[in-house]
């Protein structure tokens, strides 16, 4: 990446929109600052750059402006996605009803050094990584950086599948190094080039960026049975937003339902219906990238995804990285999950034990999802039923974030005289822990 120059690219960026527009962000930014352009019909344009956004100009975006763009960018795929060949610029479409473009989301895309600073051990280890992260907090960047790095050494192929990792056209960036690059021609094909890759090219390493549709979970998993490294991102925030989902579940072995015997239940102090791992991870690491500096570091996934599911928060660890570039670890121990609890030592003294054995206990859940409060109810054969409102509920079952940033209806529920218990995180699994426990 020696002779790679990013405020060069942004200027390549700039170069494909209309002179009025593009004349206009350089005078409020510089290339390097700049990170997003908005293009809609018949709106003013917007620009989002490092220190906030700003609107440019009073003139809307006309068609021809649109029209002067898209003749001077790659052709969009099936996933609306257009690139600039030889840079990592992405350009996404947003079509009306019969076809038409009629708006432009311009990305700037940069290969940026020392991304992986802060988790470059992982790279000496055997065992694939899973990033997580919101949309733009730099996972691709990050993932771009781990395949440069690799490539060193080892065989890395990257599916690509809208030229993000590796930018538009047919040769490649800098940026991914000695890695190879294999293009996908469309999204629904992903699944089969990621299978490809490892029957055709033997690579050591494949690199994929946006696993999310089942297909592609399932061929994550036989990738890493077949002994090749995987290296991957999914959207989510966390271990248990990916746990909670059914189609990502599958990257952490799947989640299934499983009766145990009494003596079973006795010996782990649980329900007889718990929910367990299915199969092992096709990671060994997940990285939760909270934002640029800042990350949690699952070490153990398999043991991270068990230690949730019986109601335990997992060992993890927090690396931040200082203004310095010190790397500071913060690392949290294991402990039980809080399953009935009351969030305020002012609410109703009535112990969760006084439900026990109760017919159809009315619960009102607060901050709960009534859906998993149904599927927790149901999966145990409960006799509980939910309530529609807090004053006809036996008892309110609440989500103890939600209970302190929002006081004032809790001590409304208090004043009725209403049990309020918490839960740590609303999943169905706690919510089983909890009716289990106390209800049954």
């Amino acid at each position: 990446m020696s002779n790679y120059n990013s405020d060069l690219e942004a200027e390549l960026l700039l170069a494909v929109l209309p002179d009025k527009i593009s004349s206009m962000i350089s005078e409020i930014c510089k290339p390097s600052e700049l990170i997003e352009i908005i293009m809609d019909l018949g709106r003013i344009p917007e620009v989002r750059f490092t220190s906030g956004i700003a609107f440019i100009g009073e003139e809307p975006v006309s068609g021809d402006d649109i029209s002067y763009t898209i003749s001077r960018i790659g052709d969009f795929g099936e996933d609306n996605r257009a690139g600039i060949e030889k840079t990592l610029h992405r350009i996404s479409a947003i079509r009306n009803r019969l076809g038409k473009i009629i708006g432009l989301t311009c990305r700037v895309g940069r290969a940026v050094s020392g991304t992986i600073d802060i988790v470059r051990d992982l790279l000496d280890a055997e065992g694939g990584i899973l990033i997580m992260g919101p949309p733009g907090v730099g996972k691709t960047t990050m993932l771009r950086e781990m395949a440069r790095i690799l490539a060193e050494t080892k065989r890395v192929v990257i599916v690509d599948t809208s030229n993000e990792i590796a930018g538009d056209g047919d040769i490649p960036h800098p940026g991914i190094g000695r890695a190879r690059r294999m293009q996908v021609p469309c999204p629904d094909k992903q699944h089969s080039v990621m299978i490809e890759a490892v029957e055709n090219h033997m690579p050591e390493v494949v690199v994929i960026d946006e696993i999310g549709v089942l297909e592609e979970s399932y061929a994550a998993r036989t990738i890493a049975e077949r002994g090749v490294r995987l290296i991957a991102t999914a959207h989510g925030s966390s271990l248990e937003n990916l746990i909670q989902n059914p189609t990502l579940s599958e990257l952490v072995g799947g989640i299934e339902s499983v009766t145990l015997s009494d003596e079973e239940a006795k010996k782990r102090k649980t329900q007889k219906t718990v929910l367990e791992r299915k199969a092992a991870p096709a990671f060994e690491f997940l990285i939760e990238i909270k934002n640029r500096s800042r990350i949690v570091l699952h070490k153990d996934l398999a043991l991270s995804v068990d230690m949730l599911l019986r109601g335990f928060s997992p060992h993890s660890e927090e690396r931040v990285k200082t203004d310095s570039g010190q790397i500071e670890f913060f690392e949290s121990k294991p402990s039980e999950v809080q399953k009935n609890t009351y969030s305020e030592d002012s609410f109703p003294v009535v112990h969760p034990s006084d439900f026990r054995g109760r017919e159809n206990v009315r619960i009102y859940p607060y901050g709960i999802s009534r859906d998993r409060l149904e599927k927790a109810i149901s999966g145990l054969s409960s006799s509980a039923v939910i309530a529609r409102r807090p004053d006809e509920a036996d008892l309110v079952l609440a989500l103890k974030s939600r209970c302190r940033r929002n006081g004032s209806k809790i001590s409304i529920i208090k004043d009725r005289n209403i049990p309020v218990f918490t839960v740590r995180a609303n999943t169905i699994a706690q919510i089983e822990f909890f009716i289990a426990d106390n209800l049954m």
